[in-house]
């Protein structure tokens, strides 16, 4: 008889693969990466920056972000936790600090993952590793106590900026206060107007 292969192996074997195919890609070019992988504009008031995911790294994490962004979820929702020197999240909350309800929840994907550095895009989550919803944060320097410890999961980490780091700066370095209960959210709202899927474009 064929002896089965552990799954996690078969795990094990696929992040190799993809981490491979990324070396490559990287190799060759950025156009390479670009036309593999979905690139997102993200419209605020204070400017624009894309962010390119990555579906190799995190599959089910980059999917479920992709859902919201085809519902128009994250139209008119704000940066509601802002710190400086850290990182600036979103997803959760209007202009009003009204919570939006979820659709669901998604598995943790850190673990032999991405690392949380400046740029790269990360879910937030509860102390529950697969508490993951539809809140995201943008790393503004690199944060290595967010990431994967060994087979303790971290927090996921599914793309980055390519272009409009500015702005992503700019936003966090505004003035914070308190509201609704919650400390760090900007005084004057940082909303994001529109998030788009540029590849489903026409």
């Amino acid at each position: 008889p064929v002896p089965r292969i552990r799954s996690y192996t078969v795990n094990r074997l696929n992040r190799a693969l993809s981490i491979a195919l990324l070396a490559i890609s990287a190799a060759l070019g950025p156009a390479i990466a670009a036309a593999d992988n979905p690139q997102i504009e993200v419209t605020t008031n204070l400017g624009t920056f894309t962010i390119e995911l990555w579906p190799a790294e995190a599959p089910q994490t980059v999917a479920n972000f992709l859902r919201y962004v085809e519902r128009d979820f994250y139209d008119g929702i704000i940066f509601h936790r802002v710190i400086s020197d850290f990182m600036i999240q979103a997803g959760g909350y209007n202009a009003e600090m009204d919570y939006l309800e979820p659709a669901g929840r998604v598995m943790n994907e850190s673990v032999g993952g991405p690392r949380n550095l400046r740029g790269t895009i990360a879910m937030a989550r509860q102390r529950n590793p697969d508490s993951a919803d539809a809140q995201w944060f943008v790393n503004v320097k690199d944060n290595r106590h967010l990431d994967a410890d060994g087979q303790r999961p971290g927090y996921t980490v599914f793309g980055t900026v390519t272009t409009g780091m500015d702005i992503v700066d700019r936003i966090s370095m505004v003035r914070t206060t308190v509201r609704a209960g919650m400390r760090d959210v900007p005084m004057d709202p940082v909303v994001i107007e529109r998030v788009t899927h540029l590849d489903a474009e026409g």
